[in-house]
């Protein structure tokens, strides 16, 4: 069996939009999920059991329930309710609510990771909370939670290719439109392959080294 390369090049100018439509849509429900974990910390951070108890219960439902499952829920459940949600907004809703889970307890885990002597030596020194927090527990709690933060901005990135299933023109939507109408089954999934390759591998070796950086600028080495 032999690839038919003139075909698959030919492709190249539709799958560079999809990529587009991917970055574009990874990353604004990134940082929609990062002001989330942040809204929600704060919440936890007031220390009031019915915010702690919100903030559990969304963190729960958003990651024991598949980001399909919460795609189709907005899509096509809220129109009969009158709320009419097109397929990229639906996208950005589901991947944001499910990625500010995650990136919650990304962010929580890292301030628990704060020592608690250093908050009260900051609290001694006269230190207000808004002080407290920008100057000594999210630094280090940013720190600490940078693993986990970069493996979950990739997954989050890669969770992309879910939002094909309501039309959104992203890879796996357009791989699919193509074998649909040509039969080049093998050839497009070559290239979404290939193409998945070279937009999430550099990126998570970037992630990586400046992680590494980071750290070593943190301990002096």
């Amino acid at each position: 069996m032999s690839l038919d390369l003139a075909f698959m090049i030919s492709t190249l100018p539709a799958f560079g939009r999809a990529v587009l439509v991917t970055l574009q849509v990874g990353a604004l429900s990134i940082g929609g999920g990062l002001l989330v974990a942040f809204a929600a910390n704060l919440l936890l951070a007031a220390r009031r059991r019915w915010l702690t108890a919100l903030v559990r219960g969304y963190v729960e439902v958003a990651r024991n329930t598949p980001l399909l499952i919460q795609l189709f829920f907005i899509y096509f459940a809220l129109p009969p309710l009158g709320v009419s949600v097109s397929g990229y907004a639906s996208a950005l809703i589901a991947m944001t609510f499910l990625g500010g889970a995650y990136l919650t307890e990304v962010l929580r885990a890292g301030i628990d990771a704060v020592p608690p002597a250093q908050v009260e030596a900051g609290r001694a020194l006269g230190l207000s909370e808004g002080q407290l927090l920008g100057r000594i527990v999210l630094p280090q709690a940013a720190l600490a939670s940078l693993p986990a933060l970069f493996a979950n901005l990739i997954f989050l990135l890669k969770e992309t290719t879910v939002v094909s299933a309501v039309a959104v023109p992203e890879l796996l939507y357009t791989t699919k439109n193509y074998i649909a109408l040509y039969y080049k089954t093998f050839e497009m999934l070559a290239v979404l392959t290939g193409l998945c390759l070279l937009l999430f591998l550099p990126l998570s070796l970037l992630l990586g080294a400046l992680e590494r950086r980071l750290q070593r600028g943190h301990l002096g080495v």
